[in-house]
């Protein structure tokens, strides 16, 4: 059998190495400087990049990527694995090559960039040495790409952007933009928009308001208001051709949905952790927690969520190494999308609990965790969006009752039962002189 839940020895001795290393490097560089982007903080470049080289020392740089584009190719599961370990660090992600929103924004540019782009963008990015921005959702349409307004008018070699974005994430960071516009308004709805590569200095970008998160890290937002003022793009920076935005966008965002949940399957172990370490250290009434039995509830539950949501991300991902193709693995990356946002926010809520008013001081972090959980119910498309999507797919064909009772009705099985099995029950009743299976 093929069927295993082992890691192999070799990549379980690097797992081991990370584990050591996040706790003892990445998590106290956490706390020495504003945001781990931020590339012209040299206090963020004297720590980030040694430890970004000690990573590629270990071969665990961008892991999730083939050799062609600078990484080990591990593929997605065992990134799946690592990012379990550095899933609850600010840093982690930088330091280990796999952050949001560039992770994604390497694959669009991977899959459907030109030489020249992968040149000038993918491999400084893949580098480590520059920041990307995903810039799709609109602030009066959200994230459904079929009522997008922003406009990209071809005008000979160029197309001309005029428009708005919001929440774009790390565009004062970045030095490209990902965009997402409305490239033909009269075309099906699915092939209206095209998706384009947008240097971050090309003339009438404007930086509106940078946005901040609650509990996301930096004194200055890093979701931007971005608005587009004629804003002139070569058609070669189009990825893909023209009306693919919404392929593309599939691409991009199905890689980061299961990315975020990766991430989160290491936030819930956290917070199970420090409810654990809480129920062992404090006492109530001569008791400890731990010997309480609604305690002892919280933390079974918290455990039976953590195994069944981490199972999932990690059967996803191994789904997503066999199939090589997001769009064919799109219903269990919807399915993890929408279990993300209730575990997190079922764990994190119970350690604030057992915590009391410690849990919901800014001295512990689930205050922040239980507000990231709403942020997963949003980032990558609303949760309401995906249980739509997972049911549209669930019902295609199934076959409607033969008539008016279902097809597992018990007076059909019955019937269906007598008539597999006639011959044996004819002869039953000639054995025993009266009528059986009746």
């Amino acid at each position: 059998m093929a069927w295993d839940f082992q890691t192999d020895p070799e990549y379980q001795e690097k797992l081991d190495w990370v584990e050591q290393f996040v706790r003892e490097e990445v998590e106290p560089a956490d706390r020495l400087y504003d945001h781990p982007l931020d590339m012209n903080d040299p206090v963020r470049n004297a720590i980030i990049k040694p430890l970004q080289a000690r990573v590629r020392e270990q071969q665990l740089w961008a892991c999730h990527l083939g050799p062609e584009l600078g990484g080990p190719g591990y593929g997605q599961l065992k990134l799946a694995l690592l990012n379990e370990r550095i899933g609850t660090t600010l840093s982690g992600p930088v330091v280990f090559g796999t952050q949001a929103p560039d992770s994604g924004n390497a694959e669009v540019l991977a899959h459907f960039g030109s030489a020249d782009l992968k040149r000038r963008y993918l491999e400084p990015l893949l580098a480590g040495e520059i920041a990307s921005c995903f810039s799709m959702t609109e602030p009066t349409g959200g994230s459904d790409p079929t009522s997008f307004q922003c406009r990209a008018v071809r005008d000979g070699d160029h197309y001309v952007v005029n428009g708005e974005k919001w929440f774009s994430s790390n565009a004062r960071f970045a030095t490209f933009l990902v965009l997402m516009a409305v490239t033909d308004p009269d075309a099906p709805r699915h092939r209206r928009a095209s998706m384009f590569i947008v240097p971050a200095d090309a003339p009438g970008i404007e930086i509106i308001r940078n946005v901040g998160v609650t509990g996301h890290a930096g004194h200055e937002g890093t979701h931007a208001y971005v608005r587009y003022t004629n804003v002139r793009v070569p058609v070669d920076h189009r990825l893909g051709e023209e009306g693919d935005g919404f392929k593309v966008a599939q691409v991009r965002l199905g890689g980061g949905r299961i990315h975020h949940a990766m991430r989160t399957v290491a936030l819930v172990r956290k917070s199970l952790d420090m409810m654990l370490e809480r129920a062992v250290s404090r006492e109530t009434r001569g008791q400890r927690l731990g010997d309480l039995q609604l305690v002892q509830e919280m933390i079974a539950e918290s455990w039976v969520q953590l195994e069944q949501f981490r199972l999932f991300v990690l059967q996803t991902a191994w789904k997503i190494d066999q199939l090589k193709d997001y769009r064919l693995v799109i219903k269990d990356i919807a399915g993890v999308k929408i279990a993300m946002p209730k575990v997190l926010q079922d764990v994190a809520g119970r350690a604030l609990q057992l915590h009391g008013s410690l849990g919901i001081s800014t001295e512990m972090p689930f205050g922040k965790y239980v507000l990231e959980s709403f942020h997963m119910a949003i980032a990558d498309g609303a949760t309401e969006v995906h249980k739509q999507s997972v049911a549209k797919q669930l019902l295609k064909g199934v076959e409607p009752a033969p008539d008016l009772f279902p097809s597992q009705h018990a007076l059909r099985l019955d019937a269906a039962a007598r008539a597999r099995y006639a011959d044996v029950l004819a002869e039953a009743e000639v054995l025993q002189g009266q009528p059986v299976g009746v």
